[in-house]
């Protein structure tokens, strides 16, 4: 397969439009709309799904959104204005300046169309459309992870990803917008700004788009992050496998020593026992929910209980699981890939959150 298939016509979701579209609506032709990010989880849940590769679906505001909400409520010059002969060698006026400009954005109202549709499309995703559930059974508001997804990011030749913000635990409609608005904020933190200007991106050039996705219980289950290859060596024939206790987030932000196991894809792809080696790591302390629902709150990380962290977080199937989904996604995309997992702790499930280009070590190979 390519990684530039056709996503399917907009509008075969119920509610999609120009300023929101599913992601089963979506594939890799529309980075330019949802970002790398968000091209990527609709390429997954267009085209893997029948794989046996599960992704929560949800819904992304559109590039098109973020020209209106910044264009069309007067942010535009305000902003142009403030970064206008901007010295960001400057650290204190560059911090200056970008609080003002996030404190803007996220005090600014939605146009009415756009919070329109946010609010439909949040309403059909509660309700069950889009391929997730209303609810769990717990009686439990269903959270939601709402993402940034830049229009340059994700991509082979550039590092956007990781400047932004993300969102985990977010209920509610109210909560979703205004994370949406924080989301659109921090294309204007510090070190996005900079980064712009050091390597001559127009500041207009780059708009946000931002995920929101129904949340994978993986708090009170495991989570990690796993490549397509060796990241210290570079052999390709292997799948690297991280896991820890709670929300992935501990893993990718380097916050927790996960578990490692490393898959042999020869005997994988037979149906053999390919599981070549298993290290146990410290997880000392997992990302949970809070009980506090306000937006950037609404996480913490807690002990893990010693003679839990002594134990894996993934049994060995769960492992090998995981591996054919990971050689499954690098097919489809035909390069080397960075995934994100979580396993849902209420049904036991391993679901796919993120996957994008592994480019440390596979563009490392290139050059060598």
């Amino acid at each position: 397969m390519t990684e530039t298939s056709t996503p399917s016509p907009a509008g075969g979701q119920p509610g999609s439009t120009v300023n929101v579209r599913w992601f089963s609506d979506l594939g890799m032709g529309d980075i330019e709309q949802v970002g790398g990010k968000n091209a990527s989880l609709g390429e997954m849940v267009s085209h893997l799904t029948d794989l046996g590769v599960r992704v929560p679906d949800g819904f992304a505001t559109t590039s098109e959104a973020f020209h209106h909400f910044i264009g069309d409520t007067g942010l535009k010059e305000r902003i142009s204005g403030l970064l206008r002969d901007l010295d960001t060698d400057d650290v204190r006026r560059l911090a200056e300046v970008g609080r003002t400009i996030r404190e803007e954005v996220v005090a600014q109202p939605f146009p009415a169309d756009l919070e329109a549709d946010v609010r439909a499309a949040y309403d059909q995703l509660v309700a069950g459309a889009g391929g997730s559930d209303a609810g769990d059974g717990s009686g439990e508001q269903p959270s939601f992870a709402v993402r940034s997804s830049a229009t340059a990011e994700d991509l082979p030749d550039a590092s956007f990803a990781g400047q932004q913000e993300t969102f985990l635990n977010v209920r509610g409609i109210d909560a979703v917008l205004l994370s949406i608005r924080e989301v659109y904020a921090s294309l204007y933190n510090d070190r996005a700004i900079a980064y712009r200007v050091h390597h001559g991106f127009e500041h207009d050039a780059v708009a946000l788009s931002a995920g929101v996705q129904r949340m994978v219980r993986s708090d009170i289950g495991s989570s990690g992050v796993m490549f397509t290859m060796d990241t210290e060596s570079g052999f390709d024939d292997a799948v690297f496998v991280t896991s820890a206790y709670g929300l992935g987030e501990g893993v990718v932000q380097g916050a927790v020593n996960p578990d490692e196991f490393y898959v042999y894809n020869p005997p994988l792809r037979a149906g053999r026992p390919a599981l070549l080696k298993r290290g146990i790591g410290g997880k000392a302390t997992k990302m949970v929910y809070t009980d506090d629902q306000t937006v950037g709150r609404t996480t913490e990380f807690v002990e893990v209980d010693p003679a839990e962290s002594r134990l894996f977080s993934l049994t060995d199937d769960e492992v090998e699981e995981l591996a054919r989904h990971a050689l499954t996604i690098e097919e489809h995309y035909g390069r080397p890939m960075d995934i994100e997992w979580g396993k849902d702790g209420r049904d036991g499930k391993l679901y796919i959150l993120q996957a994008r280009p592994e480019t440390v070590k596979s563009q490392q190979k290139a050059t060598d």
